[in-house]
């Protein structure tokens, strides 16, 4: 993680040289038939204005350093998040939003995309609806050693199956979300709980 840190911070250093509003820059890792993965650094800062953007497909981004605001509508109403390191960014394709540094300059985030057909074949695997209730996951033991492995293809401290990653983070996210969402008002351990047994293929007590 130290080295992805690295990387941020000299893009920031670069950027208070060059002067300029900060911006997203994207270095495509990965893609394949209905998916792909790159690595989004923001230099952006509280100086610069959020402006609307909109999801091209599913999106789950990996906060990998620095912290953003994260803000767009779901069934619930509007929501807005704080995206800090380890927690995903869940986007809906076609799904409008804003992000804003207001309290800090700059993160990079590994962001996987899904076109909606690929997307729905994988909410299919993982016993979901093909949507994502909730807009984040906090860091969450169920997704450690995902998240980890990100981190690291990333780094490029090991050489990553793309491909293979992004279809086991979907499928985990999805599962995780739904139950997130249809416990939106119990605890949150015991729905991390029952996700983490469904996971794992566990079954409840008759």
């Amino acid at each position: 993680m130290a080295k992805i840190a690295v990387e941020l911070e000299r893009a920031l250093a670069l950027r208070a040289v060059n002067g300029g509003s900060g911006f997203p820059t994207y270095r495509l890792l990965g893609q394949g038939n209905g998916w792909t993965v790159g690595d989004v650094v923001c230099t952006s800062g509280p100086q610069d204005r959020a402006f609307e953007e909109r999801h091209s497909h599913f999106s789950i981004a990996v906060v990998a350093a620095g912290s953003f605001q994260y803000r767009s509508e779901c069934r619930f109403g509007a929501s807005r998040e704080l995206m800090t390191p380890g927690s995903l960014l869940l986007g809906k394709a076609g799904q409008c939003f804003e992000c804003g540094h207001e309290h800090g300059m700059g993160d990079r985030c590994l962001s996987f995309g899904y076109t909606p057909a690929y997307f729905e074949k994988l909410a299919a695997d993982a016993g979901t609806k093909p949507e994502f209730p909730v807009f984040r996951l906090p860091p969450l033991r169920v997704l450690s050693s995902l998240i980890a492995r990100a981190c690291a293809g990333l780094e490029g401290s090991l050489d990553i199956a793309w491909e293979e990653l992004s279809v086991k983070l979907a499928v985990q996210a999805l599962r995780v979300a739904a139950g997130l969402s249809s416990n939106r008002n119990g605890t949150l351990s015991s729905a991390v709980a029952r996700v983490t047994n469904t996971v794992r293929g566990d079954r409840a007590p008759s």
